[in-house]
């Protein structure tokens, strides 16, 4: 199993259990929206009034409309990883390049 697969399933899978709403956005741009039914390696079943199968192959991003527990995950966030600044903090850091 390689290591996108070992993050992908069990964060589709929450996604599912927990019956989270999401926007699915495709790579040409449609954004699809609705709750996870079922996933597998190639295809992911997207409900909504219809149920829609798409292929993974198609999609660019996967928004849940709150935030998503992971299994294993502690308080802080994944494990070994540093949050992140939020982006107005890391905008108004003057910048140390000479040309400006």
């Amino acid at each position: 199993m390689s290591k996108s697969q070992s993050l992908q399933d069990p964060y589709l899978n929450a996604l599912r259990k927990e019956r989270i709403p999401v926007s699915v956005y495709l790579v040409n741009g449609i954004k699809l929206q609705g709750q996870i039914e079922s996933f597998d390696a190639f295809v992911l079943l997207l409900r909504n009034n219809i149920s829609q199968m798409v292929y993974k192959h198609a999609i660019s991003t996967i928004v849940p409309a709150r935030n998503v527990r992971l299994p294993g995950e502690d308080e802080e966030g994944v494990e070994g990883e540093q949050p992140a600044a939020p982006a107005a903090e890391t905008a108004a850091r003057p910048s140390t390049d000479p040309l400006y």
